[in-house]
């Protein structure tokens, strides 16, 4: 199915603004801005949502104004409403599996304690289908640090400045997952940059 809806996740205002658990935020804000849509406040929604073309397909961009355990209020809301299956969303988040610059397609699967995507797979009604893009994080070592990793303290700006690099979507993957092609999407988003199987190959065993 093509998507047609997408998701950015974070904590609302200026205190998680640069913190970790936003950069799905700050990468759908950036998308917004690359393709002139403008994000806007609907109560019934529970959100900030705007429609636009990106790349000539029509889009909607949604990012949750709950706090991230409560994200699956404005999906379920925008996806009832206007009668959004689950496999026509991409939901961008925080992934504490990957490091900074590391970021991943995948489609479908289970929630692996992000409470962001816990409350969404239940206002889907426990559908796990949706595309989600994983955004690397790092981890911080230890469980019980985890909140405040994510949500306590800014993001380090060389962390930040990796991932928004590592979470750049060219034209031509975009295009792709836009159309539903996820798997030719990860073949070309996942591949190693240019060179660096050959510099693989070089190492001494």
């Amino acid at each position: 199915m093509s998507i047609r809806l997408i998701v950015g996740l974070g904590n609302p205002g200026p205190r998680y603004a640069r913190t970790r658990h936003n950069v799905g935020a700050v990468w759908l804000e950036s998308l917004a801005a690359r393709f002139g849509i403008r994000l806007e406040e609907q109560a019934k929604f529970r959100g900030l949502i705007g429609r636009g073309d990106i790349l000539g397909r029509d889009l909607r961009l949604l990012f949750p104004s709950t706090y991230v355990n409560l994200s699956g209020d404005a999906v379920g809301a925008v996806a009832r409403f206007y009668k959004i299956e689950p496999a026509e969303i991409l939901v961008a988040y925080d992934e504490v599996a990957f490091p900074p610059g590391i970021c991943r397609l995948k489609t479908g699967g289970g929630h692996n304690g992000h409470n962001g995507l816990k409350s969404i797979i239940a206002a889907l009604g426990n559908d796990r289908g949706f595309a989600r893009l994983r955004i690397g994080v790092g981890h911080p070592g230890a469980a019980g640090d985890m909140v405040a990793y994510l949500t306590g303290v800014r993001m380090p700006t060389a962390e930040r400045e990796l991932a928004d690099r590592g979470s750049l979507v060219s034209d031509e993957v975009l295009a792709l997952v836009l159309d539903g092609e996820l798997q030719q999407a990860m073949n070309v988003f996942h591949a190693p940059p240019p060179g660096a199987e050959s510099a693989e190959s070089e190492e001494p065993e």
